[in-house]
């Protein structure tokens, strides 16, 4: 595939991104940077946000995953489900009913600014290292098929992506996202079917045997039970989805910028509930491919490559393959890594201006736009200084690296918020922030022990550890503080 066709591929898909952010952004202001003035349409968040949840990381690691994990991931993702239930049904009226702007301004009513800045700024921590991990994956894609052949170097590939997503949500921030999403879900969902049916043409089956084909291949068995120690077991797997999706989506500005967009709580309901269910056979779909590749593979006698995240890429592009298998990996990818990274950007600038800044309450609204565009300036390039340094760092699959930062950074978020919706007590809120820092190290000491000691590999059940010593610390931070807010 020549890096012609790819850049085609690309000023293409970014043509229309342009045009459809142009069109909602036309007389923007900050309520429709902030909140898309919640009038946009729930079905259209809700297929928005089948595209939000999957990522260029999705798009590129899922279907590798199927050789070391087969369809485990699976799991997780029945566990995203009820987790999104319990977002739906808990966390989404608590906030429209709040009127909040940003979701950390529950912690500020509910404790005291030192416990609102600590989830800003773990929200900020967690966003910025999630979404350059999964845009680095991207760019190393695009810098093998495009960049690398043009003797262009990685450095200026990342400046120029973040410069194109900088553009296309600079005015239209959250709505112009809802609105590019739903062009972002469109174009993969169609790239991975007709991957698919592209490469199971390739291998000479019919549909019926194509089915046999994967249900007789190794990597398709869903379910763990035998092993409660590994990583792939049922129960840890589904219990760490539920508190996954809480913590990296109900709890997540990004995420809920778009579900707050909605009219009301019943809108953004239905829109949590139907996207989380149609997420769950977009992720399989990408599981099947991953059968596919690697079957493939096997019949080409080609090896599979040392990173399990480079096998979409090596089939879509190799030479056996038509030219529209590779285009259609590079649309794919394309939509779900700059639409991820737009969002992103979004709900940091959203994030830094309204929580750290306080530029909600500080500034008038004409100064308040000023702030937010240096601030949307400056959240683009930390996001790419970081990307460049992830990308001479990172030995991991991305997918797994992914939720192993989420446990980390999110673990703080989740226990602040199960404390304070399920415990009335007030706490010391100087003392917050001390609490958010020891909670992830103590959490590394845990995961460190149980693998030395016991054999035990935490896998992201990390997360609720991580929430439950968080938790734990808040309580005994209300010891002697008999302020109680409901």
């Amino acid at each position: 595939m020549t890096p012609v066709i790819v850049i085609f591929t690309i000023l293409g898909y970014f043509a229309l991104l342009f045009l459809i952010s142009s069109f909602a952004s036309r007389k923007s202001d900050n309520s429709t940077f902030f909140t898309g003035n919640r009038k946009t349409p729930w079905i259209i968040v809700s297929i928005a946000m089948i595209g939000a949840a999957i990522s260029g990381v999705t798009f590129i690691s899922v279907p590798g995953m199927v050789v070391n994990s087969g369809y485990s991931y699976l799991q997780m993702c029945l566990g995203f489900i009820v987790g999104y239930f319990l977002i739906a049904f808990v966390l989404v009226p608590m906030f429209y009913k709040r009127n909040l702007v940003s979701i950390y301004g529950y912690l500020g009513e509910r404790f005291g600014v030192a416990t609102y800045r600590s989830g800003a700024w773990f929200f900020f921590i967690s966003k910025m290292l999630g979404a350059s991990v999964r845009f680095l994956v991207v760019c190393i894609v695009l810098n093998s098929l495009v960049f690398q052949p043009l003797g262009i170097p990685f450095v200026i590939n990342v400046i120029v992506t973040i410069a194109l997503i900088w553009l296309y949500t600079v005015n239209g921030g959250v709505k112009a996202i809802i609105w590019t999403d739903t062009l972002k879900s469109v174009c993969l969902i169609l790239s991975v079917v007709l991957c698919i049916y592209f490469i199971a043409r390739g291998l000479g089956f019919s549909f019926s045997e194509m089915i046999d084909a994967i249900t007789a291949h190794e990597s398709s068995k869903v379910f763990y039970f035998d092993d409660p120690k590994a990583g792939t077991y049922f129960w840890k797997q589904f219990l760490a989805g539920v508190f996954m999706v809480i913590a990296t989506t109900g709890l997540d500005q990004d995420m809920m910028q778009r579900n707050l967009a909605c009219k009301d709580s019943k809108e953004s309901q239905k829109n949590m509930i139907l996207s989380s269910v149609m997420q769950f056979f977009v992720i399989a779909l990408f599981l099947i491919l991953g059968t596919l590749l690697v079957l493939f593979l096997n019949k080409s006698n080609i090896a599979l490559p040392e990173k399990t995240d480079e096998i979409f890429g090596l089939v879509a592009t190799n030479a056996s393959m038509p030219i529209i298998v590779g285009v259609l990996f590079v649309l794919g990818l394309i939509s779900a890594a700059y639409s991820a990274a737009g969002s992103a950007l979004t709900s940091l600038t959203t994030s830094f201006t309204v929580d750290i800044l306080d530029g909600q309450k500080r500034f008038e609204d004409k100064r308040l736009t000023q702030i937010r565009k240096f601030v949307h300036v400056g959240m683009s390039v930390v996001m790419g200084i970081v990307i460049i340094v992830f990308y001479y760092m990172s030995d991991q699959d991305a997918i797994s690296a992914v939720y192993t930062l989420a446990s980390y950074t999110y673990g703080p978020i989740l226990g602040l918020f199960v404390f304070g919706m399920f415990c009335k007590k007030q706490v010391r809120d100087k003392l917050v922030p001390v609490v958010c820092i020891i909670a992830p190290a103590l959490s590394w000491v845990i995961q460190d022990y149980l693998f030395k000691v016991w054999g035990y590999k935490t896998s992201f059940e990390l997360l609720i550890i991580n929430a439950m010593i968080t938790a734990a610390g808040m309580w005994l931070l209300s010891i002697g503080c008999h302020k109680d807010k409901p």
